[in-house]
This record gives structure tokens, sequence and C-alpha cells, in this order.
């Protein structure tokens, strides 16, 4: 089985005083059995060099260097002491209007930098509506995970982009189906898919974890508001660890 991953997005959200939320969180689960890992913004990943936690950038460019004025490479989060990276987050394809093609070359320059990419999926409410969620799933899987991707080096996000954020969550079956596509598309295209960890974001919160985590082929949350405060996040590591 994976190792079971809780993921905490931060967005842009946290000053220098926020990390002090990383210590309340040491003090609950600095010996925990699952994985945790926070993505705070790119000023204060080198100031989380001494969490036991693992500690990832929001976005990185696709290029190593070059004149990219604002823009991250996946070597200088390396550098500043992350490990992992999300890519294609729904806010990064919608905002700034990342293609598949974009995100799976950003997906490669992270592992070219030696870091973990999480490589976030997810249909929108019209594509819900329309019931075209699963045909979006495979688009997006095929084109934004790279041919090199491994359990090693990529954990997979589903996010319903209209559930995150909205206090909107998909039933447990509207999950489970997702989630088995998912485990099934990465089975049939890597060698070593059915060990890739399958998250699932989009509104988790200590109330509803316990069931989240319950459903097959879940492997993990990535949680975006309820991770900035220890008191919130907690229960959802709880949850995850007696999943």
């Amino acid at each position: 089985m994976p190792r079971k991953l809780a993921a905490g997005n931060w967005k842009m959200n946290g000053l220098r005083a926020s990390l002090i939320e990383l210590k309340h969180l040491e003090d609950k689960h600095g010996d925990a059995d699952v994985d945790i890992l926070i993505c705070p913004p790119a000023t204060l990943i080198g100031a989380c060099e001494d969490t036991p936690f693992d500690i990832g950038g929001q976005d990185c460019h696709m290029g190593e260097s070059g004149a990219h004025t604002g823009d991250l490479s996946a070597e200088m989060l390396a550098d500043a002491g992350a490990s992992y990276v999300l890519t294609g987050h729904s806010e990064r394809r919608t905002d700034h209007h990342e293609t598949d093609e974009m995100i799976a070359a950003k997906s490669q320059a992270s592992y070219d930098a030696g870091l973990i990419a999480v490589i976030c999926i997810g249909e929108t409410l019209a594509e819900r509506e329309a019931e075209t969620t699963l045909a979006v799933i495979d688009r997006q899987l095929a084109g934004s995970v790279p041919d090199g991707a491994d359990h090693e080096n990529t954990v997979i996000a589903y996010e319903p982009v209209w559930a995150i954020g909205t206090g909107k969550v998909p039933t447990t079956a509207q999950i489970a189906e997702v989630h088995a596509h998912i485990r099934s598309r990465l089975t049939a295209r890597f060698a070593d898919g059915a060990h890739m960890r399958i998250l699932y974001g989009g509104s988790v919160k200590g109330s509803n974890a316990a069931e989240i985590f319950s459903v097959a082929n879940v492997d993990g949350a990535l949680v975006g508001g309820a991770s900035l405060k220890a008191a919130d996040f907690s229960p959802i590591i709880t949850a995850l660890e007696n999943a």
C-alpha cells in the first residue's frame, strides 16, 4: 500500500508569524505515521528548514533559468529546501491559462531537480454536469503526466474544481468512481501505477475527512484553507492516520 500523505496548500497566505502553526502541528504530529507536506508561499520555504515535515513549492517554471521575471525554477525551490512542488493546480490552469503541455513540462522539470511533483487534475462544474468528468480526467492524465512518472517522483491529486473552497463535496460514490478510474489509467500506463499515491482535494475538513479516507484508492488529501491552522489541519491528519 502507498504511504499515506496529508498535504497542505497555503496558497497566497502566510507571513513569518504564521510558522508558529507548524510548531503547533509538530507538537501533535511530529512523529506521525503518515507523510505530512506543507506548501507555503515561496517566501517562507527557507524559513521552514527546522520543521520535521516535508516542504513544497506551489508552482515552478519549466525552465532551469532565464529571463522569466517573477518565476522560480524547480532547482531554485530544491535549493531553498523544498522536496515537493504542486503542478497543474486548477487555480494555475484557470488564472494563468496553463495547459496540460505546460504542466507536463513543469512536472518534468521537477523530476530533473529531484522534486516530487504533485500533479493536480479535476473537472469544472460544467464538465461534471455535462457528464464528461472521466473524459476530462483522461485528457489531463495523458497530457499532464510525463512518461517518466513513477511512484517515487509523482503524486496525483484529484480536485474537482467545483468543490475547492466552496464547501461542496462530491459523494463518496463520486470520489470512488474517479479515484478508481485514475488508478486504472495509472496501472495501465505505468509499471508501478498501483503504488502511485492519489490524493483527494476539495473542501476537506475534520468533519468529513474520515468518510473521504474510507474510500478505496484515496491515499490522502490535498488541503487548502483547512491547512492554514494547526487546529483545523490536525483532525484531518488524525483521520488519515486512523484510516
